[in-house]
């Protein structure tokens, strides 16, 4: 019966893998999700295999904890909207690092204080390092997941709850080293000392709760991708850990999946904004004053426009770019720019979509709105391939992308984005913004993009600003 176990392990990783590889085009990517959640399923079959003859398993509780979370978990997968999806994940991933770090308390209760061992739980090294790795790694993504959801639905802490998070970075910093320093000396002493009260591995959990918390309190909105992703491969090395502990093959294959995904994503994102990751976790920007404060001074008068000029506009254009951001997503205006550049590709206009990979709330977020609409792959342009684009487009129309077209973080050192690349909109002979108002973006950046002399400004919702200009178009 191993045999079958080992064979169902092995089909369910390449399943895994398959499924992952998927997830590199948005015409793959549910299949591929498809894919790997069917590996997930052998592997919990396998596993249910595994156990089957272990008389301290209490199967009511595993079949009542499988329909627990499928209630739990199915709902909000299909009821959330895409705007909300960024907490959702980040939700999700903290549900994951949580029960990592409940089965390491578990492990701590069930062997006494790692002092009695199952055989099968040999050798003990693996099962104390890794369930000690497991609470504390697992802890941490738990906290800073559930600070980050909070963060992205922002009407849970208050802005100037918010801003005064931020600007106590350097508290937060200073705690975090003692916490580390305290968690990792009370993990080492538990390591060393079997036996000893469960009292001790829930000290390493809140000592390492807190740290989550501490961790993510202080970083701005504009890091809070890198945050996701950097949150998300957390919880797959815990993962990886506990199944180490458990001596459980997918758990270890699962989690160093996540773990290096999410790691190379991480690091990709990262260079993206021209900073390090230690930089983003422990000198955030985001919610900060800027130059001019968030309000951004007097910059001078902003050149208001109506769809009809717009339309003018594009509909005599050679080439047109939609530069995507999160305010497309909040007013689900992606099907209604999909019907404005159908029709102005009808008038010989060419249309394309710079993405830039920090755009929105998630990774990803962008390209997965306009998937949605049916936007072809091959239109959206990622920001290496299109910035070259932008001297020679008539007309580029951003809506809602505001710190990722920022000029500041070109020209003024003293902005808190300086160096982070940008899309180059600012380079079109005509920029068209659309802006509910001239608020700044969720970094608290102000934008001079919006001041600029061939900027003109759409007020109002995207979804029925580009709902006029379509009907504008068709007059034309």
């Amino acid at each position: 019966m191993n045999y079958l176990v080992d064979v169902l392990y092995i089909f369910a990783f390449a399943l895994f893998i398959y499924g992952l590889s998927g997830l590199t085009g948005p015409k793959t990517a549910v299949r591929g999700n498809w894919i790997a959640a069917t590996g997930m399923g052998i592997a919990v079959i396998a596993t249910l295999i595994k156990i089957r003859d272990t008389a301290s398993i209490n199967w009511i509780l595993i079949v009542a904890g499988l329909a627990v979370g499928v209630i739990l978990g199915v709902p909000p997968a299909k009821k959330t909207k895409m705007t909300a999806m960024p907490q959702l994940v980040a939700l999700f991933n903290g549900v994951g690092g949580g029960t990592v770090a409940l089965i390491a308390w578990a492990e701590f209760i069930e062997t006494k204080g790692f002092s009695e061992f199952k055989p099968d739980q040999s050798p003990t090294v693996a099962l104390v390092v890794g369930s000690l790795f497991a609470a504390v790694i697992g802890s941490v993504s738990f906290w800073g997941s559930l600070v980050a959801f909070a963060k992205l639905q922002e009407n849970i802490i208050p802005k100037n709850v918010e801003k005064a998070f931020v600007k106590g970075a350097k508290f937060f910093q200073a705690a975090n080293i003692v916490l580390l320093i305290a968690a990792v000396a009370a993990a080492v002493y538990i390591g060393l000392n079997k036996g000893l009260s469960v009292w001790w591995i829930v000290l390493l959990l809140i000592l390492a709760g807190i740290m989550g918390l501490f961790v993510v309190f202080p970083i701005g909105g504009a890091d809070m991708p890198v945050v996701i992703s950097l949150l998300n491969a957390m919880t797959g090395l815990s993962a990886a850990a506990a199944g180490l502990a458990l001596n459980n093959t997918a758990m270890i294959v699962a989690g160093m999946i996540v773990g290096a995904s999410g790691s190379i994503l991480t690091n990709l994102m990262a260079v993206a904004m021209n900073r390090s990751i230690p930089a983003i976790v422990f000198g955030s920007f985001g919610g900060t004053d800027a130059v001019g404060g968030p309000a951004g001074g007097d910059q001078g008068p902003v050149k208001a426009t109506s769809a009809a000029d717009a339309a003018i506009q594009m509909a005599y254009a050679n080439q047109v770019i939609v530069v995507p951001g999160y305010g497309l997503a909040v007013a689900q205006a992606q099907h209604a720019v999909k019907e404005m550049a159908d029709l102005l590709e009808s008038k010989g206009v060419e249309v394309k979509y710079a993405i830039h990979p920090v755009a929105g709330r998630m990774p990803g977020h962008m390209n997965v709105l306009l998937a949605e609409a049916d936007v072809a792959y091959d239109a959206m342009k990622e920001m290496d391939d299109i910035n070259g684009e932008f001297p020679r487009t008539d007309v580029t129309l951003v809506i809602g992308a505001n710190d990722v077209t920022n000029p500041a973080a070109r020209t003024d050192p003293s902005s808190p984005i300086f160096g982070m690349p940008i899309l180059n909109v600012d380079q079109s002979r005509s920029v068209i913004v659309l802006k509910r108002s001239m608020s700044s973006g969720y970094a608290g950046i102000e934008n001079p993009l919006f001041f600029g002399p061939t900027t003109s400004m759409l007020f109002g919702d995207a979804k029925k600003s580009v709902g006029e200009v379509t009907e504008e178009l068709k007059n034309l």
